[in-house]
């Protein structure tokens, strides 16, 4: 793992921490109305999040089209009230550990489902890895008592976890980590108001108590404003399939702090369990040495439509003729023409090349013809004149 990648995995590690250790503050919001909660969590994490953005920062909203408009409001609605309330629905007739073991299903299936969608085959390397993790998953989590609506519920919850990390591809490059962030947070404040109003009339809101405010706090400026934002970086910079593997960290964390609030226990099955994700974790992001690919990827801060690519699979030789392969070797000029010099290196020696399409062209640029002027040239010129 090279050094671009290990400054993706970093944040995306803390932000499933961070969402782990928040379940502790979940246990003692169970008496304070849901989509209350939901909205005054996701209502303080916006407006938190709004200075971070700078001068300017929610610009690139006014170039949005309606259909990543609707999109937001999608992963708002799936990936963020859409989870709580199958997670909540699920805990009703099942214990916590059933739709843990669905949630910590998302690595295998983000890993199928994001190569798929931008037309590729999964890598294995990765299927491998998130295989490793969600069994570990299982492995701390153990299963527990059921129905079927809680195995409905339980798949809901999936399907959510999923969507936040597979409907948030298109439109991180546009927005970025943090100004997405804060706009799902409103969308999701407004959508969760909604659900309260429907579900729970004028009782949605009431004065928590000096415990409930404190674990409000915790999970909108800690868990939402820092994880959402670390999580999307680390998104950003690994892609969606290996990020997603860091959920696997999810039940760890929340394994490792449940004993501090007497709510469970740390055993061998949990250490098992902790071993096989941080094991699956390590071979899908390549610690191991193999490289997993995430294609080639959109360079997210160029308006130019910049390809960037990013770690690739390598096998420690340069790209070589195989078996069957023909060799292109030197083709005969025409008698009118000419030459070209090779481009330059660049001299800085880095793994990542950006390669410009070169069907677009830059202001100034343009191909010269013997005996006329440059585009440069007649640029100047017309406005001289």
């Amino acid at each position: 793992m090279n050094a671009h990648s290990i400054r993706g995995a970093l944040p995306a590690a803390l932000a499933c921490v961070l969402v782990g250790a928040s379940f502790t503050a979940n246990s003692v919001l169970g008496d304070y109305p849901y989509a209350g909660g939901q909205f005054l969590r996701y209502a303080l994490a916006c407006l938190l999040l709004l200075p971070l953005l700078g001068r300017g920062g929610t610009a690139p909203l006014r170039h949005l089209t309606g259909r990543r408009w609707g999109r937001l409001a999608l992963l708002a609605a799936v990936g963020m009230v859409g989870f709580n309330l199958a997670v909540l629905a699920a805990e009703r007739s099942a214990e916590p550990a059933v739709p843990g073991v669905f949630v910590g299903c998302a690595p295998v299936v983000v890993a199928v489902l994001v190569p798929l969608l931008a037309g590729r085959r999964p890598q294995r390397v990765v299927l491998y890895g998130a295989l490793l993790v969600a069994f570990g998953a299982f492995t701390v989590q153990g299963w527990g008592r059921t129905d079927t609506a809680g195995l409905l519920f339980s798949v809901g919850a999936l399907i959510g976890e999923v969507g936040f990390a597979v409907l948030a591809v298109p439109v991180l490059r546009p927005l970025g980590p943090k100004l997405l962030s804060c706009t799902v947070c409103g969308v999701a404040a407004l959508e969760s108001a909604l659900v309260g109003a429907v579900l729970d009339g004028t009782d949605m809101l009431r004065v928590p108590d000096v415990t409930e405010a404190t674990a409000l706090l915790w999970q909108a400026a800690v868990v939402t404003v820092i994880g959402f934002v670390c999580w999307y970086i680390g998104m950003q910079r690994v892609g969606a399939e290996r990020a997603t593997l860091f959920s696997g960290l999810i039940p760890v964390a929340a394994a490792c702090t449940a004993p501090l609030v007497g709510t469970g226990t740390y055993g061998a099955a949990q250490a098992v369990g902790s071993a096989l994700v941080g094991a699956g974790v390590a071979l899908g992001s390549g610690v191991f040495g193999v490289r997993s690919a995430a294609g080639v990827q959109d360079d997210a801060g160029d308006e130019r439509r910049v390809v960037a690519h990013g770690d690739v699979t390598a096998a420690g030789q340069p790209h070589e003729a195989g078996p069957g392969d023909s060799v292109l070797g030197p083709d005969a000029l025409a008698a009118q023409q000419q030459p070209v010099a090779g481009a330059p290196g660049d001299g800085h020696r880095d793994v990542r090349h950006v390669v410009r399409e070169l069907h677009l062209q830059t202001r100034g640029e343009g191909l010269r013809e013997p005996g006329s002027v440059a585009q440069g040239q007649r640029l100047r010129d017309d406005r001289i004149g």
